[in-house]
């Protein structure tokens, strides 16, 4: 009697084999519903480090007269704005963290903040430049050795035109040029600027970068930040244009 009653307390092999197996299976269901959680955090926090850069732009801009920051080889736009955001962690997307994010050259020792790790890039304005400065005068600007710039008052669509944008990994640009010489990857045959490529268009909630899916986060020029999805920020409307007439097709650098 006592054998057959400690044989019912226990479990046997099988069992086991089938609990073990229970949980193997409903682990397997929950860890793609907790990865997708903590990326939705990752990606709530990138809106955030974008939203806290339009507000030190447009801090930026009221200290300078309603212009922004203008295009430099030397002090770059991260130094312009550091006043304004102070922690340069701001400067790096949660989920751009398998690798440090690279920076371009720069004198670190003077500008600290161009040196640090970085997953954004910020709109030139190239089509704006183009189409109301002299030949001369855009070049120079383009050289990034021009200190020209413009107001945001001058944005026909401050809410639909991105002031900054996420970019690869392993980019070190810091301007998003779309009249640099240079062919898109996702038009053939088509010239948008060598920084199309610069761009990382689907950092979040897709099937990863580079995958063609998902999204990444934007700051807009009215300072605002929202995802928009994977390709949605050069087309239909190429939201990193200003004119009209640019916005409105992706290959508008072959107009000029």
């Amino acid at each position: 009697m006592r054998a057959r009653i400690a044989a019912s307390g226990g479990f046997t092999l099988i069992e086991l084999l089938v609990v073990i197996a229970i949980i193997a299976i409903l682990a397997a269901m929950l860890l793609p519903s907790l990865g997708r959680a903590k990326e939705s955090a990752r990606r709530i926090s990138c809106t955030s480090n974008l939203k806290q850069l339009g507000i030190a732009t447009m801090l930026y801009v009221d200290d300078s007269r309603g212009l922004l920051p203008p295009r430099s080889s030397v002090e770059r736009w991260p130094a312009a704005l550091h006043a304004s955001f102070r922690d340069v962690h701001l400067l790096r997307c949660p989920t751009d963290s398998r690798t440090v994010p690279l920076t371009g050259a720069t004198d670190i020792n003077k500008y600290p903040a161009d040196g640090a790790p970085r997953s954004y890039i910020i709109n030139a304005y190239n089509d704006f430049f183009k189409r109301t400065l002299p030949d001369a005068d855009f070049q120079a600007y383009m050289n990034a050795s021009s200190p020209i710039s413009f107001k945001v008052s001058q944005v026909p669509h401050p809410s639909d035109t991105i002031l900054f944008g996420e970019k690869k990994t392993i980019s070190p640009h810091y301007y998003m040029d779309l009249l640099e010489p240079g062919r898109t990857t996702d038009f053939p045959g088509t010239v948008l600027g060598n920084d199309e490529t610069e761009l990382e268009q689907g950092r979040h909630v897709g099937l990863g970068p580079g995958t063609r899916s998902g999204g990444s986060v934007h700051a807009m020029t009215d300072g605002s930040a929202r995802f928009i999805k994977y390709w949605r920020a050069l087309g239909p409307l190429n939201l990193w244009c200003v004119m009209d007439e640019d916005r409105s097709s992706p290959t508008f650098a072959l107009k000029f």
